[in-house]
């Protein structure tokens, strides 16, 4: 299973453009996504805490939007919450990421989203590390991981001097 999904994540492969960017519809996001992508991304689904991509990930490089490309967040700022899912101190920018309310499960919680695709994320918890107090708690299934050897020639060469 874990295979069809990096499948799945290595065939949307594109280069963030936010100038050219057009958010596809539901019905070809289901032909691109594999069902859990859209449920997570489109419907605003959680995917199984331990059983996902990119929790155990220690690779250094980006984590981009999966429906469009916009750069999230950085593996400078991935750390080890025992959640199970992938977290982050912080967002690669402050641009990177818009916030809504959540009232759907107990109490109230923020959610996180991409800014211009408005893919449901995870939740960002003020319960992280002293550097920023914030836990970004992401979805693996909303992610597509760009090894730091790899952004180039993704088109994120930008990002390359985080790395040096």
């Amino acid at each position: 299973m874990k295979w069809l999904l990096i499948f799945f994540t290595m065939s949307l492969a594109q280069a963030w453009d936010p100038a050219t960017f057009k958010k596809p519809s539901a019905a070809e996001l289901k032909k691109k996504l594999t069902p859990l992508q859209f449920e997570v991304t489109q419907e605003e689904g959680t995917e199984r805490p331990f059983k996902n991509l990119y929790n155990e990930n220690k690779k250094a490089g980006i984590y981009v939007d999966i429906v469009s490309g916009e750069p999230l967040f950085s593996s400078l700022d991935k750390y080890d919450s025992g959640t199970g899912w992938p977290s982050f101190s912080k967002p690669i920018s402050k641009e990177a990421t818009a916030y809504k309310v959540d009232k759907s499960l107990w109490g109230v919680r923020t959610e996180v989203r991409s800014k211009i695709a408005d893919s449901h994320l995870g939740h960002v918890f003020d319960d992280g590390p002293a550097s920023t107090g914030k836990r970004y708690c992401m979805n693996s299934a909303s992610l597509r991981f760009i090894a730091k050897e790899e952004l180039e020639k993704e088109g994120y060469g930008e990002f390359k001097g985080l790395f040096k």
